[in-house]
C-alpha cells in the first residue's frame, strides 16, 4: 500500500509540474503575443506620417486634375460665348443703326 501510495504521490506531483509548466508556458505564449502586437503597433504607428503623406500627394493629385478639368471647360464655355457674341455683333450693330436710321426719320 505505502507502494501504491508513493505512485499516486509521484504522480500526482508530475501532474502539479506538467500544470505548472503549461502555465508558465501559456504565460510566456502571451508575452510574447503581447510585444508582438505592441511591435506591430510601434511599426504602423511609426508608419502613419508617411501614410498620410501618401494620402496628401493623391489628394493633391485629384484636385489639380479636378482644377485642369474646371478651367478647361471654362475656357471651352468662355470661348463658345466669345464667338458667339462676335457672330451676333454684326447682327446687334445693324440692328442699332437701323433703330436710329427709323428714329432720325
Amino acid at each position: 500500500m505505502d507502494d501504491t501510495l508513493q505512485r499516486l504521490l509521484d504522480a500526482e506531483m508530475k501532474a502539479e509540474n506538467l500544470a505548472r509548466e503549461a502555465e508558465e508556458e501559456h504565460q510566456r505564449t502571451i508575452a510574447a503575443a503581447v510585444e508582438d502586437a505592441r511591435e506591430l503597433d510601434a511599426g504602423f504607428t511609426g508608419r502613419i506620417p508617411e501614410l498620410q503623406r501618401t494620402w496628401i500627394a493623391r489628394s493633391d493629385e485629384r484636385s489639380a486634375k479636378t482644377i485642369a478639368e474646371v478651367e478647361r471647360r471654362y475656357d471651352e464655355r468662355h470661348e463658345g460665348l466669345r464667338e458667339m457674341a462676335e457672330k451676333r455683333e454684326e447682327e446687334a450693330l445693324d440692328a442699332a443703326f437701323q433703330i436710329l436710321l427709323d428714329v432720325r426719320l
